[in-house]
């Protein structure tokens, strides 16, 4: 038994997954919340790597990586949602919520499992009851079917 191993009880310590592995890792629970991925969905958070500070100069595959570790860590899709508390600013919190809000509206329909997913999220991510009316008022208007 090696010294780090006695002193961490057996149990090497896990390195906090980065901004841009928690993000990817919200826009794909919230694909993946109601059991499907939607033909929309996906081609919605490839844009979204494409275009979004975060992941500036990175490659999807690698980002993918860590966000599929840490679901990992986790027993169920639901609970890997308390990973989205360890992002590093409400800023960054609160446009964690605007995306998988922003995916979940995109495929026409919000289902209950949808629904349930974006309301532990806000829990988790402390996003207010105002921000999260508005990121959902507006997000109405961008998918309204006139």
């Amino acid at each position: 038994m090696g010294l780090l191993s006695k002193l961490t009880g057996k149990v090497t310590p896990q390195k906090k997954p980065a901004d841009d592995a928690l993000l990817l890792h919200a826009m794909l629970l919230m694909c993946g919340a109601d059991g499907s991925f939607d033909d929309q969905e996906i081609p919605t958070v490839e844009a979204y790597f494409n275009s979004l500070p975060e992941f500036e100069g990175k490659e999807f595959s690698t980002v993918y990586q860590e966000a599929a570790k840490v679901l990992k860590r986790f027993p169920s899709l639901k609970d890997s949602v308390k990973a989205l508390g360890d992002l590093s600013t409400q800023t960054v919190k609160n446009k964690c919520y605007l995306l998988a809000a922003d995916i979940a509206m995109a495929s026409g329909d919000v289902d209950e499992a949808e629904d349930a997913m974006l309301e532990a999220m806000q829990r988790t991510l402390q996003v207010e009851d105002s921000l999260a009316t508005k990121i959902l008022e507006v997000l109405t208007l961008k998918y309204a079917r006139t």
